[in-house]
């Protein structure tokens, strides 16, 4: 019996074993099998187009073929480009547009082409504003640079790099070394009201001209001259029909290597930055070149019989002096988050140099900082700011500076966030001779940096934000200082006007501290009101559609609304308000006014009574000579017509006052110590005849308000866009 079992269980262990050893023969097969068919799965190639509109004979072209090489080769043949020059896909117009929906995936265009879509890609078309190519590349390919490029996105590229085509130059029949020399000619130019307005300002007339026939109009004398780089004079053979060449180097035609942002998004991570890295890295080769073949052009320029002209350092500067303006006036179009960069990069490398030479303090500028929204919701505000304290500062550095030292304003974009804004005060307090920081508009970044400007105790100078609190609070001694008015008084006032006018009046608070700031000075004075014929209610941040709420309120008997809200909810209220049977009037607080509200809602106040609180009105103020001297200072300053709107007027009035009573209380300080500057300016000696008003003094310890409610107006647009009384 034993035996039977014992070879039972060995049959049994057997064949167990057998099946055991064909299992792992099958998974063993198997797996090798699943192994074999992933790894044999290849990889996904993309071919790419890239799309420009030079010729193949050009740098550019010669570039975007390394480029397409080195990607190929370092990617392993999984990205393949594709060239197309000379326009082959169509218009730098429509090349745009089809990377735009995704349909090209790669482009090199020229900055200006750009620029109709992204205005601040005029940056480089701003006259002389540069001082050489060095400084123009380190801003390029810095914090400027970066954030050009990043302005592409919203249109759907992903900006990547400044490649060129070279520094423009003047061609003309008559030896050009001076802005005079333009006097009375004919200049060709593109179709650009900034390079227009570059011409007019040098008294010469500007006629745009398509570049395919510029040759044909200079040979028949249509004009008598142009602007291009060396590689268009040269390759369109243009020093046949003109005598002489100006090296001006006074503008720069830059192309904006980018990808389509669809296509580049849809790519694995690890290419997207091979193409990237390497469009980057091939940017010095490209300039490189373009510099090299602009010696041979030259040449050939040179044998023709051209006179050329060199400017030297004494002319180029009598060109910066007249055609400053232009920069100046076409400041909100470029962007004064991107000029404020430029100029503070400017102004550290010149406190760095004076470092490293060990200067004396007395050589080098005072400082004022500005911290406000130059980019968002308020960047009308911010930039009307920075133009006042720009007057202002001209005007001291004209009459001797202060203690013997110029004065320069240092600016930084909060972007609307406190914690950036803090970053600023942080890194203004760390630049040698800085006397003070101007605030912006948002009442409520000034609040959340309060810790910080009373720790740093730096003095703060608020030219436009309205809250309450941004002056009333307990830090001791307070380092707020305001030329502007209180939501504590602004409130009321705007609530009686409104009340005068209907019999149910809506008051709309926008959910913020500035809102809630407007509330508690409402509160005490709703309550004198009869029951229901006042009532409040809160918008959003961000709320597009009013429709429905209006329609909502007047059905209940509103007739009239008290509105505290920044310029795109204002502008979708307006909007939705036109499109009523009958609009209500709107009585606003003035913090729309601080973004582009009047470019995009003029249509919509033709049918809607819209008036806010103002401090000054400066349009056709007969009655001061001193608001009349202001307004014309400015107008020629930033090259505007008697008809151009100045915007937001109240921030740059108010920063003009602050700055002077700043000098003022550096003066009377003797120094640049802040807590002696503080002092100085709750106890100011010598008065001030301001634009707003008289001061003598702003300032007390006990009161930090230069302003009080007898100064508030009310306001409208009127057809142009300018801020006019309204009553």
């Amino acid at each position: 019996m034993k035996g039977k079992v014992f070879i039972y269980m060995a049959a049994i262990m057997l064949l167990a074993g057998m099946v055991f050893a064909a299992w792992r023969f099958f998974y063993s097969d198997t797996s090798k099998s699943q192994e074999q068919t992933q790894t044999s799965v290849p990889e996904p190639h993309y071919n790419l187009r890239l799309g420009l509109n030079l010729s193949a004979d050009s740098a550019l072209h010669a570039a975007a073929q390394r480029f397409a090489q080195q990607v190929s080769a370092r990617s392993g043949g999984r990205i393949e480009v594709t060239l197309y020059p000379d326009q082959l896909l169509g218009t730098d117009e429509q090349m745009i547009e089809m990377a735009r929906e995704g349909k090209l995936d790669l482009l090199l265009t020229p900055t200006a082409k750009l620029s109709v879509d992204v205005p601040a890609m005029q940056y480089a078309d701003l006259p002389f504003y540069f001082a050489d190519r060095s400084e123009l590349y380190t801003m390029l390919d810095g914090e400027p640079g970066k954030l050009l490029l990043s302005k592409l996105y919203d249109i759907g590229l992903v900006g990547i790099a400044f490649w060129e085509n070279g520094f423009k130059q003047f061609t003309a029949n008559r030896p050009i070394r001076r802005p005079e020399d333009f006097t009375g000619l004919r200049i060709r130019t593109m179709k650009s009201r900034l390079l227009m307005d570059q011409f007019s300002a040098m008294h010469a007339e500007p006629v745009v001209i398509d570049f395919a026939t510029l040759y044909q109009a200079l040979a028949d004398g249509a004009v008598d001259g142009q602007e291009n780089p060396l590689v268009a004079i040269a390759g369109k053979r243009l020093y046949e029909v003109q005598k002489h060449l100006t090296l001006s180097n006074h503008a720069w035609l830059g192309y904006v290597f980018s990808a389509s942002r669809k296509v580049l998004e849809s790519l694995p991570q690890d290419l997207r930055n091979l193409i990237i890295d390497t469009a980057r890295e091939l940017t010095t080769w490209e300039r490189e070149e373009t510099a090299r073949r602009e010696i041979a052009f030259l040449d050939t320029i040179r044998a023709a019989g051209v006179e050329i002209h060199e400017l030297s350092d004494e002319e180029r500067q009598r060109f910066v002096e007249a055609l400053t303006p232009i920069a100046r006036r076409y400041g909100f179009d470029v962007g004064y988050d991107l000029l404020a960069k430029t100029d503070e990069l400017r102004t550290l490398a010149l406190l760095a140099q004076a470092e490293k030479n060990n200067l004396p303090a007395i050589s080098l500028p005072w400082l004022i900082g500005l911290d406000a929204d130059l980019s968002g919701t308020g960047l009308v505000a911010g930039g009307s700011i920075l133009r006042g304290m720009e007057m202002a500062v001209a005007d001291i550095n004209a009459k001797g500076g202060i203690l013997g030292r110029p004065l320069r304003i240092v600016a930084r974009d909060h972007r609307q966030n406190p914690q950036r804004g803090i970053q600023n005060m942080e890194a203004f307090d760390g630049m040698p001779g800085m006397l003070a920081i101007m605030g912006g508009m948002q009442a409520s970044i000034v609040q959340d940096e309060l810790e910080a400007i009373h720790r740093l105790q730096i003095p703060v100078l608020i030219p436009w934000a309205a809250g309450s609190g941004v002056i009333h609070h307990d830090y001791r001694p307070s380092y707020t200082f305001r030329v502007s008015i209180d939501d504590g008084w602004a409130a009321p006032f705007l609530l009686e006007h409104a009340q005068r006018r209907g019999r149910h009046v809506a008051v709309l608070l926008e959910q913020s501290a500035w809102g809630r700031s407007n509330e508690e000075a409402l509160k005490p004075v709703i309550a004198k009101f009869p029951p229901d014929t006042i009532e409040l209610e809160w918008l959003n941040r961000g709320e597009t559609d009013f429709s429905a709420r209006l329609a909502e309120l007047q059905s209940r008997g509103v007739d009239v609304l008290l509105l505290v809200a920044t310029a795109p909810e204002s502008k979708a209220l307006v909007e939705a308000m036109a499109q009523m049977e009958k609009p209500m009037p709107i009585y606003a607080h003035w913090g729309f006014t601080g973004g582009k509200f009047w470019q995009q809602s003029h249509n919509a106040l033709n049918k809607v009574d819209l008036r806010f609180v103002q401090t000054i009105l400066i349009e056709n103020n007969k009655r001061n000579t001193r608001v009349t001297v202001f307004t014309e200072q400015y107008r020629a300053h930033y090259g505007l017509a008697e008809i151009d709107p100045i915007p937001a007027p109240i921030g740059a009035v108010h920063a003009y006052d602050l700055v002077q009573i700043l000098a003022l209380a550096v003066r009377q300080a003797g120094n640049g110590d802040h807590a002696a500057i503080q002092a100085a300016l709750e106890t100011l000696k010598k008065p001030y005849a301001g634009i707003v008003r008289d001061y003598h003094p702003p300032f007390t310890s006990d009161r930090h308000d230069a302003l009080g409610p007898e100064v508030l107006r009310l306001a409208r647009y009127d057809r142009w866009g300018r801020v006019v009384e309204a009553e």
